[in-house]
């Protein structure tokens, strides 16, 4: 492994093991040329490793200082929407709609989202951005049968404020699956991906109370910026 390789790792090492606690200052260049006994193009390899991984910025005329690196609790099981885990972590967000696009379901697109074959539904790219990392990308198919209109502003607020605010739709229940993805263009395209190479996939099937699916969701989030968490009881026979 290359010597600006190995003192990043080291480096990484130290600030995930809270060595280095949130807004510390890492030593200086010169400091960690003396302290490593390596040159000052390998101290700056490591940095900027380190600063495309997020785990720290810039300050100038000051040095690297450490950013948070706090997971945020992400609830499986329960219906919340992106913009309710935003107000209730209190998170600097931002929502960015790729593309808007109507399209009719395939046979393909049918056995991936639920909907029938032939369907019309709305398709929603958007890009979510976590405290200037993007961080988790969406993709949504809406039933245009039950969401007749969808716009740009609507997609950068609250999908769902709209659909229970504005339409009255009872939104109910929802099936799940998660999985460990390998990252795929998109991915590289649209988030912050750095080095990583596999992503979080939440697929959901979501319901209204009278059983109608009005939305199939695809949300694929970085590894290191949600912790996937579940409330669990026990069935007695």
């Amino acid at each position: 492994m290359k010597k600006y390789k190995q003192l990043f790792k080291q480096l990484e090492r130290d600030i995930l093991g809270e060595k280095y606690q949130l807004n510390d200052f890492l030593p200086s260049e010169h400091q960690l040329m003396e302290i490593y006994q390596v040159s000052r193009d390998t101290v700056r390899k490591a940095l900027a490793l380190l600063q495309k991984e997020g785990l720290i910025e810039k300050v100038r005329g000051q040095g690297s200082k450490v950013v948070k690196q706090e997971q945020l609790d992400f609830p499986v099981s329960n219906l919340t929407s992106y913009q309710e885990l935003v107000a209730q972590h209190k998170l600097q967000s931002k929502t960015n709609v790729i593309s808007l696009d109507k399209i009719t379901v395939d046979k393909k697109l049918a056995k991936t989202t639920g909907f029938p074959e032939y369907r019309l539904v709305w398709r929603i790219v958007r890009q979510r951005v976590v405290d200037n990392i993007a961080s988790v990308l969406d993709i949504d198919y809406l039933d245009k049968s039950l969401v007749p209109d969808m716009n740009r502003e609507i997609g950068e607020h609250s999908i769902y404020a709209y659909l229970e605010e504005t339409l009255k739709l009872n939104i109910a229940y929802a099936k799940k699956e998660i999985t460990i993805d390998h990252v795929n263009d998109q991915d590289q395209i649209l988030m912050d991906i750095g080095r990583d190479q596999y992503v979080v996939s939440i697929k959901s099937q979501v319901y209204l109370a009278d059983g109608r699916q009005f939305q199939y969701t695809e949300s694929r989030h970085k590894l290191d910026k949600f912790r996937f968490v579940d409330f669990a009881t026990r069935q007695k026979e």
